[in-house]
């Protein structure tokens, strides 16, 4: 006959073999600890770091979608990209030169086949005639962009393009050193719109 005690010690034994767990009790080498609640998300996630490219690619991603009622670029396909010999260190022999940007804008031969792949990515531009749209650097090659990338390039809707006095008051806040060039380049790449409004540009889109 088995004595109550040892069959307590037998029936302990034979569930801690078969890895079971008694009630109260945590398996060997398992961390029981209670993971702390994730706290709230302050806002949404903010974009990484900007891509230095100086890609030659006419290669467009297949779809794409505006945002803002076409203000603002699709992120994925249109995400930015710098110009690698812009640096905060050289902008005093480079975008805060006059003249200089004059001297990397890419031919019409070349943003001219960007300009086509970049409606037709666009969905809802099909069909419609090229001179409608102005194929945009997203962030301008005076504060840095890049100029071939076709991550930079996007086709804006418009005969008049309301981001260009946004890029040149950013210019003016890096080259016055009002703002940091890499604070410039995220900002306008995020939300071209917001940077305006915070540098004073009137005559753009609301917020």
């Amino acid at each position: 006959m088995i004595r109550p005690r040892r069959f307590a010690l037998a029936v302990l034994f034979t569930l801690t073999v078969a890895g079971c767990t008694l009630p109260g009790s945590s398996a060997a080498g398992t961390d029981t600890t209670p993971t702390p609640a994730r706290p709230a998300s302050a806002g949404p996630a903010q974009p990484g770091p900007l891509v230095v490219s100086t890609s030659t690619s006419t290669v467009y991603p297949a779809h794409c979608q505006a945002t803002d009622n076409n203000e603002e670029p699709d992120p994925t396909c249109t995400p930015g990209a710098l110009n690698p010999a812009v640096t905060q260190a050289t902008i005093g022999s480079t975008i805060c030169k006059s003249g200089w940007t004059a001297t990397i804008r890419p031919p019409t031969s070349y943003t001219n086949k960007i300009k086509a792949e970049a409606i037709a990515a666009y969905g809802d531009y099909a069909g419609t005639a090229m001179g409608n749209y102005e194929l945009d650097h997203l962030i301008s090659l005076e504060i840095g962009g890049s100029p071939t990338a076709v991550a930079n390039l996007w086709p804006e809707k418009g005969e008049h393009n309301d981001k260009d006095p946004v890029e040149n008051a950013a210019k003016r806040a890096v080259c016055s050193g009002q703002m940091s060039l890499a604070d410039v380049q995220q900002q306008i790449a995020t939300n071209w719109v917001a940077l305006g409004h915070k540098l004073g540009v009137t005559g753009i889109p609301a917020t």
